[in-house]
């Protein structure tokens, strides 16, 4: 057939030339065989991206802790929901713990409105019966630390007094009538509020006018020469050491009552001590914070506004100083540093460490109530009449 002649005089050669399809030229530079050599970039951005975000990271925590620490100082400071049942405790579950104390539960208004509660018992010292009137009326307030409320504290208070008791049978021709009044603080037990160093010292101004109110009703009826005279002892716990010279510091005492003396039990010096202590670390910012603190305590400078203040009375109040000995928060170095400020001063001073207790159980410890029961013996029997 003709087709089939003509192709079959067509070459293989010729078939694969017509088969091959030209390509584009290449662009890659050609590379002489001793020139190919393999070298790795190193960024430096992606070095450093690691060691940055985490260093913001630490960086941004650091600063968000110490702006809730700022921010919600008052929940660390105070702590009145502690234990849970901190405010539903009643004195009558304790009054079998109170060696035959009775306390009876009063309220009053601090100046702002605050509704608050206070725990009152009256105990009557001296050799034999109590005759119509006393000689002298010893108030001791006290003000709590910063956790728990005012009922499970009674029993350590009520074997103090106790001890008392027992002591002023010895006494020659003195009767003295002791009340103790122990302020809740706002937000505390059945207080109303929240607690704030501001308001602390509202509610400690309010118990110190329930106390000059107390003494002239129960003496109202009485001439002014034999009235007896009313003598006022301070007595603060921890939080409630600074609590307590804040009020002889700050407040002027009602005109019917005279500050006697205050007992310091387990203080500190100042709140930014506290931050001191609690973060020795110089390279951590927590204690360098103290410029942003609304809650001082600073009994250390208090101490000194004290002095000045009954310089020209009649006497200075005395100071007491009750540390323990293993406490586990307050190191003794800020009992020192009380102690030499109170003689810096010039404020008579005394200053007694409770072997073996920790910062919340001095009371707990017999040593303990017996050094206070030394001390207000002391200041009872040698006050003039």
């Amino acid at each position: 057939m003709p087709f089939l002649r003509g192709a079959s005089r067509v070459s293989s050669r010729g078939i694969f030339k017509l088969a091959i399809i030209p390509s584009r030229p290449s662009t890659t530079p050609r590379i002489g065989n001793n020139a190919l050599i393999c070298r790795r970039a190193y960024h430096v951005e992606g070095l450093m991206l690691a060691p940055v975000i985490f260093s913001g990271l630490f960086v941004a925590l650091w600063t968000w802790k110490c702006l809730m620490m700022v921010t919600f100082q008052n929940k660390i400071i105070y702590m009145p929901g502690l234990p849970p049942n901190a405010r539903s405790e009643r004195i009558q579950d304790y009054a079998s713990r109170c060696v035959g104390v009775q306390w009876r539960e009063e309220r009053v208004r601090a100046a702002d409105g605050t509704d608050l509660a206070l725990c009152v018992t009256d105990v009557d010292l001296g050799p034999r019966e109590m005759p119509r009137l006393p000689d002298v009326v010893f108030y001791i307030l006290y003000f709590q630390g910063n956790a728990s409320s005012i009922p499970p504290r009674l029993p350590d208070l009520s074997s103090a007094l106790s001890m008392l008791k027992r002591r002023s049978l010895q006494w020659h021709a003195r009767h003295i009538r002791c009340t103790m009044v122990c302020l809740s603080y706002r937000g505390y037990w059945t207080s109303r509020g929240r607690p704030t160093e501001k308001g602390l010292n509202l509610d400690a101004a309010a118990a110190l006018d329930w106390i000059s109110q107390l003494h002239q009703k129960c003496y109202a009826g009485e001439d002014q020469g034999s009235r007896p005279s009313a003598k006022v002892v301070l007595w603060g716990q921890s939080i409630g050491a600074g609590v307590a010279t804040n009020l002889a510091a700050e407040t002027t005492m009602p005109a019917d009552v005279h500050l006697d003396s205050l007992i310091l039990e387990t203080p500190f010096t100042s709140i930014r001590a506290m931050l001191e202590v609690l973060y020795p670390q110089k390279w951590l910012p927590y204690r360098h914070l103290w410029p942003f603190l609304r809650n001082h305590l600073d009994s250390w400078q208090n101490l000194g506004v004290i002095s000045k203040k009954y310089r020209n009375g009649n006497h200075l109040p005395e100071i007491f100083i009750l540390e323990a000995a293993k406490d586990e928060l307050v190191p003794p170095e800020l009992s020192q540093k009380l102690h030499d400020r109170c003689l810096e001063v010039q404020l008579p001073v005394t200053r007694k460490a409770v072997a073996g207790a920790f910062h919340n159980d001095t009371m707990f410890r017999a040593e303990g109530r017996r050094a206070i029961s030394d001390f207000l013996t002391h200041r009872m029997t040698s006050t003039r009449v």
